[in-house]
């Protein structure tokens, strides 16, 4: 949340009053002929681009356009100054997240007992969504994971309520359980199951840690199972598009099962629709091509992105990284190592899988997970599989597709 939002808005109130006529009929026609869901389910403020599209029959449609997203969010950055304690929004999240069976509501007052007022020593980590600290709740001083979201972030409070709206209803061993959430006194916290692991982004990537290869190909298996359950299983008419899936977004239990979290960017839709415009979100490495050119979100953007992640599990490579001096794709660096075809290709193919495994790994499993990781990264959506096929060949239960030797390119 910009901060110096009343400001900037005063500052345009003045060259925007000529248009105060023409934003009325521009709402009421906005009113009866657009299709945007309400506020809440905005995944992020309309682009320039979006606005002129839903304004299109409106001739001085682009005069309103920058008032009236200042003025959306001056009103939610005041909302949100008022908190929960008394505001008319803080006390419409109360009703709505009364609905919702399952969820705590925490005052700020015990969750400043559970993490000794958000001490230094408790942190767990950051980001831009805010910090996450280590807390101790209930009698019994169950361990959780509290996420206090970043006052100053314009997504935090959307993502906040997405959150809420989306893990709450999800159930799934490979999933990161919502246990709580509280929004009073200017702040929004989220408050999850404790999971002691640590990301697989840590175990795959500090020197200090090492994966053996067992663990490496049962949180596959856990991440596609989950996966499974977010597109296919969640429910009958919806699914759940996760559109950020990355390593360090995998959390890894003391036994090293797999549970995706961060669900601040998730979105419902419907099975028919296949697919959701939003804001351009994800992680660099991880965005499949169209969801990065277009902001089309779908059952295959996220394919990609758990492609991805494959083929860093095998690889012990980042998404993108350095190789003597040049930065590298991932996928791209891979698909080079697919394609030089040979008498021994499985052997020169197998050459990518991490260096400090050595050769303590199933060679049957490795190839399966960097074919599956190719399959789901293919630049074209279409010739990416479900998640039920991915499994399949996961699971050493179906042959391998046949997969083009040289990296297919993208077309839109």
């Amino acid at each position: 949340m910009d901060l110096l939002l009343p400001f900037k808005f005063s500052l345009r109130v003045v060259s925007a009053a000529a248009a105060l006529a023409v934003v009325a009929v521009a709402f009421v026609n906005y009113h009866y002929t657009s299709h945007l869901p309400p506020y809440e389910d905005i995944s992020g403020p309309l682009s320039f681009l979006e606005l002129i599209s839903e304004f299109k029959y409106i001739a001085p449609g682009l005069l309103v356009i920058c008032f009236a997203s200042d003025l959306r969010d001056l009103i939610v950055f005041l909302l949100y100054r008022r908190g929960g304690e008394v505001g008319d929004f803080g006390l419409k999240l109360t009703e709505e997240f009364a609905k919702i069976s399952g969820l705590k509501e925490y005052s700020n007052e015990e969750l400043m007992i559970a993490t000794n007022s958000f001490a230094n020593d408790r942190i767990l980590g950051r980001g831009g969504f805010g910090i996450v600290y280590k807390g101790h709740v209930g009698d019994a001083s169950t361990p959780v994971a509290i996420k206090m979201m970043n006052p100053n972030s314009h997504q935090g409070i959307k993502e906040y309520m997405s959150e809420v709206k989306s893990l709450s209803q999800l159930r799934h061993k490979n999933l990161v359980q919502l246990e709580g959430y509280c929004h009073e006194a200017n702040r929004f916290a989220l408050v999850y199951e404790f999971i002691g692991g640590g990301s697989l982004e840590d175990h795959l990537f500090k020197p200090e840690n090492f994966l053996e290869w067992g663990k490496r190909y049962e949180i596959a298996r856990g991440l596609a199972s989950a996966l499974h359950y977010l597109h296919e299983e969640y429910h009958d008419h919806e699914c759940v598009i996760h559109r950020d899936i990355k390593s360090s977004n995998i959390m890894l239990t003391e036994k090293f099962v797999a549970k995706l979290g961060d669900f601040g960017l998730a979105r419902l839709v419907d099975h028919a629709r296949g697919q959701k415009t939003t804001e351009k979100m994800g992680t660099l490495g991880y965005a499949a091509p169209e969801y990065h050119r277009t902001g089309k979100a779908s059952k295959q953007s996220d394919i990609y992105s758990f492609g991805v992640v494959l083929l860093e599990i095998v690889c012990g490579r980042r998404a993108v990284f350095s190789l003597h001096g040049d930065l590298q794709n991932l996928v791209e660096w891979v698909w080079k190592h697919y394609g030089r075809w040979s008498w021994s290709w499985r052997r020169n193919f197998l050459l990518v899988v991490d260096e400090r495994l050595r050769k303590d790994f199933v060679k049957k499993q490795a190839e399966a997970l960097l074919i599956v990781g190719l399959w789901c990264t293919q630049p074209d959506a279409g010739s990416r599989p479900s998640t039920e096929e991915a499994m399949a060949v996961l699971n050493l239960k179906a042959k391998h597709p046949k997969l083009p030797s040289k990296m297919p390119s993208f077309n839109i």
